[in-house]
């Protein structure tokens, strides 16, 4: 099999990244298309030319090696891949579900503000994406938004919440997320709403994909893993939340009482417990460390407690060991995992699909990053909602579980901006 090399071009800036990606998703020149942010730099990838899919009935048992396989045989050097992943890809689901979708690209920009460089394995293409990041305006120009209402009407959430903390005094588990959905009453301009949304947040990394007629915007607070070409791995726990005012005396007063609140503590030393012990499942012996424990990261309108789990992959473990070791992270998911799935799918309405699983960028070289997808909105056969969960240990107040969903989905309702009709 032959294989194909990119061609590339790189432009020197300045640029603005997010009036570079609104140029682009408007020019026509992409097809299906995810935007990941990392480090400041933003990955635009798009018209696939490979496409692997995930469905229920093809990983039940290791949903890993379909992905690790297929990647194998990527006829292209120095590939990167971009998707995303469902959270029951791990907590498993009937039928025929699409469960993640990476693609290939033929085409990948990446844009910071000092330069910018456009890979294709069409040299025609990269003349006329040359023209378009060229002619981005210093900024970009979005019509307003119309935010989006977080509370709910019924109190079916507390209820859900107060099932969870009395199965939690029964023994059934430690902790689980609970999340509720909320409906957005019109079409949303998707890019129009990433940029808006990112200028206001302060997230881990942030995403904008567009593939199959699913579409989705977010800026995820945490990372699900990091792992480095290397062989280093990396994830960032963060739980226990307090809102974040915009009032530095108040912001103060809340991030103290985050530290001293025994429930929001004790919630997030179980999470990172468990980070360790997954990590260190696929890592070197004794080489599995903590770092930044109990430090408070801003988040948009929230503010979390973070830690930072690392180790060395063992021998012959790799970046989807790494993954797969983690994932659904369990800041997202409960303790122990397998009886916080099932109470989730007890109790919540509808799958999560991509709410609380990843957007991803992946390596030839092995390495791979993947971003927790919460802070988002969603958009699909002609329905737009929105997300958000809080953790549920046995001294949960459902008020308070609930006020903390509002408080994160205030980092995403006020920014949505909606579809300009034709």
């Amino acid at each position: 099999m032959t294989t194909r090399h990119y061609q590339q071009l790189c432009i020197d800036g300045p640029f603005d990244p997010l009036s570079v990606v609104s140029q682009l998703t408007a020019s026509g020149l992409l097809d299906d298309y995810v935007v990941y942010e990392q480090d400041q730099h933003w990955h635009i990838a798009g018209n696939p030319v490979a496409d692997i899919r995930l469905h229920a009935g093809d990983v039940r048992t290791a949903p890993w090696e379909p992905l690790r396989a297929a990647l194998a045989r990527t006829p292209i050097a120095d590939w990167h891949a971009y998707g995303w992943l469902s959270f029951e890809l791990a907590s498993g689901t009937g039928g025929d579900e699409l469960l993640g979708q990476l693609i290939i690209p033929s085409v990948e920009l990446t844009v910071s503000r000092q330069r910018a460089s456009i890979r294709s394995l069409d040299q025609a293409l990269i003349d006329r994406l040359r023209k378009v990041v060229a002619e981005a305006p210093p900024y970009a120009k979005t019509p307003a938004p119309v935010p989006v209402d977080e509370h709910a009407t019924d109190r079916a959430y507390h209820d859900r919440i107060a099932h969870a903390v009395a199965e939690i005094g029964r023994g059934r588990l430690d902790k689980a997320i609970l999340s509720r959905t909320v409906t957005v009453p019109y079409p949303v301009d998707m890019t129009a709403t990433y940029v808006r949304g990112r200028a206001a947040n302060t997230p881990a990394r942030s995403f904008l994909l567009d593939l199959d007629g699913l579409q989705a915007a977010g800026f995820s607070p945490e990372t699900v893993i990091e792992v480095t070409a290397d062989g280093t791995a990396a994830t960032q726990p963060l739980a226990g939340t307090r809102a974040l005012t915009g009032d530095a005396e108040t912001d103060r007063a809340l991030r103290t009482e985050l530290h001293r609140d025994p429930k929001e503590v004790y919630e997030h030393a179980m999470s990172v417990k468990l980070a360790v012990e997954e990590l260190t499942s696929v890592g070197v012996p004794d080489r599995t460390r903590v770092g930044e424990f109990l430090s408070v990261k801003p988040r948009g309108s929230v503010q979390h407690l973070a830690s930072r789990v690392t180790t060395e992959l063992a021998d012959g473990r790799t970046a989807w060991d790494a993954l797969g070791a983690v994932f659904p992270p369990v800041t997202a998911s409960g303790i122990p995992k397998d009886a916080a799935y099932r109470l989730i799918h007890e109790l919540e309405d509808e799958p999560r699909g991509m709410y609380a699983g990843a957007v991803l960028r992946a390596g030839a070289d092995g390495a791979l990053d993947a971003a927790l997808v919460l802070r988002a909105v969603y958009q699909r056969d002609g329905r737009a909602w929105l997300r958000a969960g809080a953790g549920v240990v046995g001294a949960s107040s459902p008020d308070r579980e609930y006020e903390e969903t509002c408080e994160k989905l205030r980092s995403v309702a006020p920014y949505v901006v909606p579809k300009a009709e034709r």
